[in-house]
């Protein structure tokens, strides 16, 4: 039997090298080691042997089947390299960049961010980055917001353990610390480490325990500016603002500011947006954001001389103007990561 398996491997090997489709390669396997192939009919004829003859013999059955294996392997890289360079039908330059990959694109809040920044740095704003977990004092108290304060009401939540609280972070060995409600946090930071003249805009996320709909979402992105100077008055206000009107939504857009409340300024104004570019919901006005003349008591809260300097603030959320621009209707598109919905945007 050693000898029958010698020549079978020899076989084998011999015929291998006529194998050159994948249908030869399938035949040939059959004819080796398939139901009844010629490896397969020397396996069954163990039954016959006895049992001191089984162990040796079941030793060069294994060794042939191995080598039979590694022919087959060996047929399996030579026919599929054929079939590349047949598909092929060429040399191929390594080089050359993969087709298969797309080319991906921004998301339509990063491309609708970076569009409303282009604005403001025309204006000489710089932007201006914070920690998304803050400390109570930076997101409330020192926008004048305090524990009692009724404007905390549908913000003051989603606190934190005090294990997340970083080492520079509490100005009292007892603060709590929360996801950031605003990005109005970046603003005192600002103004706590920089002297004044300056001109900020900050972008980012924000966090708080909305119930999501269509216009809702618990989280969510701002951009938020604030001007510190001398003699910043309304006018400068309105004037910022008509020129990022103008720039996001047409030199035909209009604005209109009317009197509201907000602790952090004083006056404080809900600025509306009426445009003609803005299909269904062209010429009539939307509210999309809060601004005012910064609160004195914000100023000296955070180290500055109020009868020195003076600012303006803003704040508008990022997917408002998104889904204004681009006449979306529902903010939930923005998280679903639905690439039938992003693509549109490429």
């Amino acid at each position: 039997m050693q000898l029958q398996l010698a020549q079978l491997v020899a076989a084998a090997t011999q015929e291998a090298v006529a194998v050159a489709t994948r249908a030869e390669l399938e035949a040939f396997k059959a004819r080796v080691v398939g139901p009844n192939g010629s490896l397969t009919q020397v396996m069954k004829g163990m039954a016959t042997l006895s049992k001191e003859e089984r162990p040796v013999v079941g030793k060069l059955i294994n060794e042939a089947k191995k080598s039979i294996e590694e022919i087959l392997a060996a047929l399996l890289v030579k026919v599929e390299n054929a079939e590349i360079a047949a598909a092929l039908g060429a040399a191929v330059d390594p080089t050359l960049p993969s087709p298969d990959a797309p080319a991906g694109s921004l998301h339509p809040l990063s491309r609708t961010r970076e569009r409303i920044l282009a604005s403001f740095r025309k204006l000489g704003f710089v932007v201006a980055d914070g920690p998304e977990v803050e400390t109570e004092w930076h997101c409330f108290d020192a926008l004048n917001t305090p524990a009692d304060h009724p404007a905390r009401d549908m913000q003051d939540t989603l606190y934190m353990p005090k294990a997340f609280r970083s080492a520079d972070a509490p100005r009292k060995a007892d603060e709590a610390i929360l996801l950031r409600t605003h990005t109005s946090s970046v603003q005192v930071r600002t103004m706590l480490s920089r002297q004044p003249p300056f001109r900020i805009v900050a972008p980012g996320r924000c966090f708080r325990r909305d119930a999501v709909d269509a216009t809702h979402s618990a989280n969510f992105h701002q951009v938020e500016g604030l001007w510190i100077d001398r003699h910043v008055t309304l006018a400068d206000l309105r004037g910022v603002l008509d020129f990022f009107v103008k720039e996001t939504f047409g030199a035909d857009a209009e604005i209109r500011l009317r009197p509201s409340f907000f602790p952090f300024t004083e006056p404080s104004f809900e600025m509306d947006l009426r445009s003609p570019n803005l299909g269904r919901l062209s010429n009539r006005w939307l509210e999309i954001m809060g601004c005012g003349l910064v609160d004195p008591k914000v100023l000296e809260l955070c180290g500055l001389d109020p009868d020195e300097w003076s600012g303006l603030a803003f704040g508008l959320g990022l997917e408002r103007i998104a889904m204004l621009v681009h006449g979306i209707d529902d903010i939930r598109h923005f998280y679903n990561n639905d690439t039938r919905f992003l693509r549109q945007f490429a």
